[in-house]
């Protein structure tokens, strides 16, 4: 006997299933991304997205197909990890729009509501590829559409959308070289794939065993200089110096060389950017005055400000006990209390930046940025992480900085999700293009002047990037092995080795052209301040031309993020 509709019970079932058998299967997944760097793979991110929806639905008991689509919907929606985590929860955004104005599905709302996923999916991406998780998508809802007339099985139905979306599986490699070479189908077509499989099984009677954990309670710690754990005694240089010289002298590579060391004798974190006509300075000091007076001998200057830091971190540890004590105090009495939020002015102007490690972290902190979400290659985000930053800061305009391609649509969607601030997602790919966006920030330009200034400056930035390759793979015709080191630029695998500092070298060797004048070493918790040091001085010795500058970033995987300008 033919099975006509699914209800909201079993399609509960289903999606539940489905969650379960990507989760199964996550590592799997894992293994046929290309790229062989230790990064937020596509099956972890898919399945922490498909699970963030459902523990939410594992906890409604008999919901209608109306709260059940909305549960799936926003759940997956704020859940939502990656690239692929993404494009997962706006197909199942659009699933959901078509399927909760109904009490049932029949094969029609079915092949409508496959047919709103895709296109609810494709709009979400800027730039959509074929040969991937899409293609396969939009397989199944080309094959949805020709069963309308053929069916009202809602198994059958199912069973040859499956079929067809296994063959455009399959077939991705010939649509992608990168697969082809890798041998390889792609990663989140075959994500989407057990879902839908596992959902077959719970639709067929299969018994399925569904063990959604429950999410243990988040408890959220400030970044920055908000967070107690931070002493006072750790601010080696205790004022945040920052002003524009308005240039009224001859002003020239020496120049701005000779000026820079003499900040570096004073302090540390130190920005200088300079054009025909202005010097932007950032510096973190203990005398503003002597770097001031320098300043002057150049020109005029405007837009000073000095932060003292560790006055302003005393501050916020004692407001942030202050509310945490009022907080706890009103949950006593009132255990539904909202709780106590401090007071502070709004202001124009907000960032959020994604960050990866202590370092680079003072870095953003330097240059203004208000909350830092911990995360980038080896845990994207979510959609709520990003979310709950922009909540966080407390400005009309908040500027977003994903420093990561595979966080910037998780960033869009928190766009989206945001109502009562305008939010701008400067579209940066690595942290080096978030630092060079905010050094460009121009106070007195509009929201939509500076993201077209930021994005346009940030492009100018080459990245490069030093890590470890976790699994054997083909790319370029190079052939990588497992623990081989590596060096990305913003485009592919240029250099793999054994050595850190060859591999290295080697990498700045293909990202250095005539054009080239400063080189930023970013060197990672697992590399030491004097190898960085011998590898900025190997470099010297070839481009004695170029400048290069080596800081601490901490951050963890990458031995070495590179900046090229």
């Amino acid at each position: 006997m033919a099975n006509i509709t699914v209800d909201a019970k079993m399609l509960c079932k289903a999606f539940l299933a489905g969650a379960q058998r990507i989760e199964a299967k996550k590592e799997y997944i894992n293994e046929l991304n290309v790229f062989p760097v230790p990064d937020g793979d596509t099956g972890t991110n898919m399945t922490l997205t498909i699970m963030s929806a459902a523990k939410e639905v594992s906890q409604m008991a008999n919901p209608a197909m109306k709260e059940l689509a909305k549960a799936i919907s926003s759940g997956s929606l704020r859940g939502a990890r990656g690239n692929s985590g993404v494009i997962l929860s706006q197909l199942l955004r659009g699933f959901c729009k078509v399927v909760g104005e109904h009490k049932e599905i029949t094969v029609p709302i079915a092949a409508e509501a496959f047919q709103r996923a895709v296109e609810t999916a494709y709009k979400a991406v800027m730039k959509p590829k074929e040969g991937t998780i899409l293609t396969v998508a939009k397989g199944g809802a080309e094959r949805a559409s020709q069963l309308v007339e053929e069916t009202d099985d809602i198994l059958y139905f199912m069973d040859e959308v499956i079929k067809y979306m296994d063959e455009v599986l399959d077939y991705t490699p010939e649509l992608l070289p990168v697969l082809k070479e890798a041998g390889v189908v792609d990663s989140g077509g075959q994500g989407l794939m057990e879902i839908m499989k596992g959902a077959y099984d719970a639709l067929c009677g299969k018994e399925v065993k569904i063990d959604i954990p429950v999410a243990a309670p988040v408890v959220k710690k400030p970044t920055g200089a908000a967070s107690d754990d931070i002493s006072t005694a750790d601010i080696k240089f205790g004022y945040c110096t920052e002003f524009i010289i308005m240039l009224e002298k001859e002003y020239t590579m020496d120049t701005e060389l000779e000026f820079k060391a003499y900040l570096e004798s004073l302090g540390d974190s130190i920005v200088v950017v300079s054009d025909d006509e202005i010097v932007k300075v950032h510096v973190h000091t203990n005398d503003p005055g002597l770097a001031i007076q320098m300043a002057l001998t150049y020109g005029s200057l405007t837009r000073m400000k000095i932060d003292n830091m560790r006055e302003e971190h005393n501050e916020r540890v004692i407001s942030g006990s202050e509310a945490q004590a009022a907080a706890e105090s009103v949950a006593e009495e009132v255990p539904a209390a909202e709780p106590v939020k401090i007071a502070e002015p709004r202001k124009s102007e907000g960032f959020v930046a994604v960050s990866i490690g202590a370092g680079m972290n003072e870095i953003f902190m330097g240059l203004g940025v208000d909350s830092i979400i911990e995360g980038g290659q080896t845990m994207n985000p979510s959609t709520e992480d990003v979310l709950n930053a922009i909540e966080s800061v407390n400005a009309d305009t908040v500027y977003v900085l994903p420093n990561n391609k595979n966080i910037i649509l998780a960033a869009e969607q928190a766009k989206t999700l945001t109502e009562d601030k305008n939010v701008v997602v400067i579209p940066s790919k690595t942290v080096p293009q978030g630092i060079a966006a905010l050094i460009n920030f121009a106070y007195d330009k509009s929201s939509e002047e500076n993201a077209e200034l930021m994005t346009t400056e940030m492009k100018k930035v080459k990245t490069g990037q030093v890590t470890y390759a976790v699994r054997d793979t083909s790319i370029d015709g190079m052939e990588i092995k497992q623990g081989n080191i590596m060096g990305l630029d913003d485009s592919t695998i240029r250099a793999v080795g054994d050595s850190v500092e060859d591999t290295t070298y080697e990498l700045l060797v293909n990202m250095i052209d005539e054009d080239s004048e400063l080189i930023t070493l970013y060197y990672g918790e697992e590399t030491s301040e004097e190898e960085a040091e011998a590898l900025a001085s190997r470099i010297t010795e070839s481009y004695p031309e170029v400048e290069v500058e080596v800081h601490s970033g901490n951050q963890p995987i990458y031995y070495y993020v590179i900046s090229v300008e």
